[in-house]
């Protein structure tokens, strides 16, 4: 099993940017390629997918132990040719011990290329390969590549790694042309980015002078076998496939692949469908999932779609199964408050949302059930991630929350026994009873209607 991680020294340093090109430059070689992220980012899968032309996944070992990790990775990587990978945050950056890229290089085995900015820096870069190289060990960094690295400092550079016993795998010179805009949560979505696909090939042309590609994909096949117990994820839906409606547009467009993939397992069938663009939701569905996204950003088009917020609004009342996430769940709210405006929504949550000028409770965090639900039964925990800039009037006080590094406490989501809705992002990987419990009340909503 072929695979390389892309990983660096910090955010920012443009590891997305290699990432992006080094899977363009293998395309483009007609190298049958599969990436996937670090961590519970959403935005820079869409920008792998965009590349690929399949969906991009995931690996977090906060959410998932080893087993589950190694499980994921090797069933996603089937059939290709090379696992690219992509870091979060700086290489050994995560929550405690684990959920850092140098968590998931280890528990996979997966050699890691380390991504440097250089802007502002000539020698200093040995100090830095060197804290990188020795702070944990062995820690499996295969090399580095120098992002905006003036030409002038390559000889220098080159003769740096070698007295470190490190591999120098090239550079990528600063090209205005070729930058990516970001937003408070990162990157803006590869759907608005204009001129994507040239900015890719351009990056892939910079890639192929500039990165030693051929040693990349020597380094990848120098990898031991995975050994792993397959988890025991089997159809429930005894009676026929139960309909899962999944939002997903440009407002709606988080969610984790692996989430889909675990409920086509269990028995689903996924009908997705837009709450922007669509009149209807689809037809004889029996859950929905709200994805989270950047409905803000659509505020005025949400509310004009008045047939889309009633019919959400009454499967909601009529106890049809939802999940609705961050995103999902600003969409619930009565209002929510761009700048001057008010825009009215479903109004299934009595209060609105607000944009708020920091990131509010962001991180990893436990989730405790107060009370008996849909997803799980009182004093039960889930793992979950929050990552948002908005607020809410009305947060729901059905769990409480834990962050993981900190300890720091607070009640949020609003949960029934049809319902899970709040901020906190879930994975269901992390604990499969989610999923089965959400499906086994999507069957018995099900049968429920056909009596």
């Amino acid at each position: 099993m072929n695979r390389i991680m892309i990983a660096g020294v910090r955010s920012g340093c443009g590891k997305t940017s290699v990432t992006c090109s080094v899977l363009q430059a293998l395309i483009n070689r007609r190298i049958n390629a599969v990436s996937f992220k670090c961590g519970p980012d959403y935005i820079d899968p869409m920008f792998h997918s965009k590349i690929i032309g399949a969906k991009a996944c995931n690996l977090d070992s906060f959410f998932c132990d080893d087993n589950t990790l190694k499980y994921l990775f090797s069933e996603n990587s089937r059939g290709f040719d090379i696992s690219v990978v992509e870091g979060v945050m700086g290489f050994y950056d995560g929550a405690g011990s684990r959920a850092s890229s140098y968590s998931v290089s280890k528990i996979l085995d997966i050699p890691a290329v380390i991504v440097i900015d250089c802007k502002g820096m000539s020698d200093s870069l040995g100090a830095v390969m060197k804290g990188f190289l020795t702070y944990r060990q062995p820690n499996n960094i295969a090399g580095f590549i120098f992002n905006c690295l003036p030409k002038k400092l390559i000889h220098a550079t080159k003769k740096m790694c070698e007295e470190l016993g490190t591999e120098y795998l090239g550079f990528m010179p600063y090209n205005s042309k070729c930058s990516i805009e970001s937003r408070h949560l990162g990157l803006i979505t590869a759907d608005e980015v204009c001129n994507l696909k040239d900015k890719l090939q351009n990056l892939a042309d910079m890639a192929e002078e500039n990165i030693n590609i051929d040693r990349i994909i020597s380094i990848a096949q120098d990898c031991p076998q995975l050994c792993y117990d397959e988890p025991d994820i089997c159809n429930i839906c005894s009676d026929g496939a139960v309909r899962i409606a999944v939002a997903r547009d440009d407002a709606f467009c988080f969610i984790y692949e692996d989430n889909l993939n675990m409920l086509r397992k269990l028995g689903c069938e996924i009908v997705f469908f837009s709450p922007l663009n669509d009149e209807h939701l689809p037809e004889n569905i029996d859950g929905i999932i709200l994805s989270g996204g950047y409905p803000e950003l659509y505020a005025e088009r949400l509310t004009k779609n008045k047939s889309m917020l009633t019919e959400i609004s009454s499967a909601i009342c009529g106890k049809t199964p939802i999940i609705a996430e961050c995103g999902g769940f600003m969409y619930l709210h009565n209002f929510i408050c761009c700048g001057e405006n008010k825009y009215e929504l479903t109004s299934i949550i009595d209060g609105e949302v607000y944009k708020t000028d920091k990131l509010q409770r962001f991180g990893y965090i436990n989730l405790t059930a107060q009370k008996d639900c849909m997803l799980c039964r009182k004093g039960e925990t889930i793992k979950a991630h929050e990552f948002h800039y908005w607020e809410s009037s009305c947060c729901g006080n059905d769990f409480t929350a834990e962050k993981e590094s900190n300890k720091q406490q607070w009640k949020c989501i609003h949960a029934n026994g049809h319902m899970y809705a709040g901020f906190p992002h879930i994975y269901f990987y992390s604990d499969s009873r989610t999923a089965f419990n959400f499906v086994r009340r999507c069957i018995i909503f099900k049968n429920g209607k056909n009596k």
